[in-house]
């Protein structure tokens, strides 16, 4: 028996995936949540467009959400276009005048084609980078006490320009540049920015989109995803060396985030279709969650 397209079992899985959806929808109405987009999943406009409609359900079902994105991959497809190499120190882009203004004209653009794309789907939303409203105060970065030039560490972050658009039923779409007390750009690492973000607004979630399914105890096997762990676990798997590479720093501010008052963090593979509404919306999810407390 067909209903409409489908069958009834197939009409019947889908109800019986709402219901499951219920008590984690009534859990998270009203809470604001912090996305970090980044990754390839920004470089392919299918998977752009999953991302944004798992958005505008959040959204719907009365979540809070608020945007931050990287955009480091086009970031060093136009500095290859001048005749320059990226360099990185530390996992941190070596930021000379020139790079800069190719970092904040990307931005932009990453930034408004985000912000189109919420529109196509019914979303109010409005781009804004760090130096708008004051929102990001930095002062200049020296990882391992070397001068990468203009990369800046977030020392205050003055949240009024979120809360405004949140109010009035906006979702902001943050670039991650920042100034200093000189009143000079700076270019900030997108996960350093989401975290300071969603520590100033106590989001109860903070969730990384990136290139990897979760943290793994042996990155070689991948049926060895830690699915949840509290921050007690979170802090033992970084002292026994299980992380490295970039995950160690994204792991590192996952905790500090916990440690200033949000709730859970979340590190999903963006590449996955609708992996918010997989993770936020269902009991087994399908990244790594690092909670404070069992969920129910």
């Amino acid at each position: 028996m067909l209903i409409g397209d489908y069958t009834v079992d197939q009409v019947i899985t889908k109800a019986q995936t709402l219901i499951e959806a219920l008590p984690y929808m009534k859990k998270f109405q009203g809470k604001i949540i912090v996305v970090k987009y980044g990754g390839s999943a920004m470089l392919d406009e299918k998977l752009k467009y999953k991302v944004i409609e798992d958005v505008a359900l959040l959204k719907l079902v009365g979540l809070k959400p608020v945007i931050v994105h990287g955009g480091g991959k086009e970031i060093s497809k136009w500095v290859e276009k001048i005749g320059k190499e990226p360099e990185f120190i530390n996992g941190l882009r070596v930021t000379d005048e020139e790079t800069m203004e190719i970092a904040e004209m990307v931005l932009s653009k990453v930034n408004k084609s985000l912000v189109s794309m919420m529109q196509q789907v019914g979303l109010k939303a409005v781009g804004i980078s760090g130096k708008d409203g004051g929102l990001f105060t930095v002062q200049k970065k020296f990882p391992g006490g070397k001068d990468i030039g203009y990369v800046g560490d977030i020392i205050k972050v003055n949240p009024d320009i979120i809360y405004t658009m949140i109010e009035n039923d906006i979702i902001p779409v943050i670039a991650p540049i920042g100034v200093s007390k000189e009143y000079e750009s700076y270019n900030i690492n997108a996960d350093d920015a989401a975290c300071a973000v969603a520590t100033e607004l106590k989001a109860e979630k903070l969730v990384f989109l990136t290139d990897i399914e979760g943290v793994f105890i042996d990155p070689t096997d991948k049926s060895t995803l830690i699915s949840e762990m509290d921050l007690k676990e979170a802090r033992e798997i970084i002292e026994k060396g299980v992380v490295g590479g970039g995950m160690l720093p994204k792991l590192n501010n996952c905790i500090e985030a916990m440690e200033q008052g949000v709730s859970r963090v979340h590190i999903l593979d963006g590449r996955l279709e609708h992996c918010l509404l997989l993770e936020f919306f269902t009991q087994k999810g399908i990244g790594t969650a690092i909670l404070k407390e069992p969920l129910f």
